[in-house]
């Protein structure tokens, strides 16, 4: 049986929402409060969004793909380079206008979890809240890449042929987010 969780049921979470433009801010917060999220801390740009993340702990973070003088690419992979275990590992949504292939693979090697295209809508902002609390991938950490392994499908008897010039079985360390939290006690 699939689980599955009900908009409602979302108020326990704590939320970040990291955008320059004051009105996708209110959209977002309405829509994050229609889902029964209660705690919810915005800000204008990625430097700002560092300094919320640090004093709120969110359980995950909605952040904007162009803002100035820190974009979103800059701010999640300062996120995935924070020494702090647990906020480094923290879910990362992209809502952003920018569907260029170019610019969706830029956010997915940044370290994203999730990107979600504007114009956004109430059930796509849910499904992808539901995809990393439901479906949460392993987290990576190489000399190349930090963030949710970019293999969305469970494969461990794939042998190759590894795709990417990085690729390198001993190269990375996979950190299991559930465990991490099951240690640490945090959300």
């Amino acid at each position: 049986m699939k689980a599955t969780v009900s908009p409602s049921g979302l108020g326990s979470l704590r939320a970040l929402i990291v955008e320059d433009n004051g009105h996708m801010r209110i959209l977002l917060r309405t829509i994050l409060n229609g889902f029964g999220v209660r705690t919810i801390a915005e800000c204008g740009d990625g430097a700002a969004g560092l300094i919320e993340l640090a004093a709120q702990k969110p359980d995950f973070i909605l952040t904007d793909f162009s803002m100035a003088p820190m974009d979103g690419i800059d701010f999640v992979k300062a996120v995935r380079n924070l020494a702090d275990k647990t906020d480094c590992v923290l879910p990362i949504i992209m809502v952003t206008g920018h569907t260029e292939r170019r610019r969706v693979e830029a956010a997915r090697d940044a370290g994203v979890n999730e990107i979600l295209a504007k114009p956004v809508t109430p059930a796509a902002v849910f499904n992808h809240i539901e995809q990393i609390v439901l479906r949460p991938r392993p987290f990576v950490r190489s000399p190349h890449y930090c963030g949710p392994c970019r293999r969305r499908q469970n494969k461990p008897d794939y042998m190759g042929p590894w795709r990417r010039q990085t690729d390198n079985r001993e190269d990375g360390e996979t950190v299991d987010i559930e465990a991490l939290t099951a240690v640490t006690g945090t959300h």
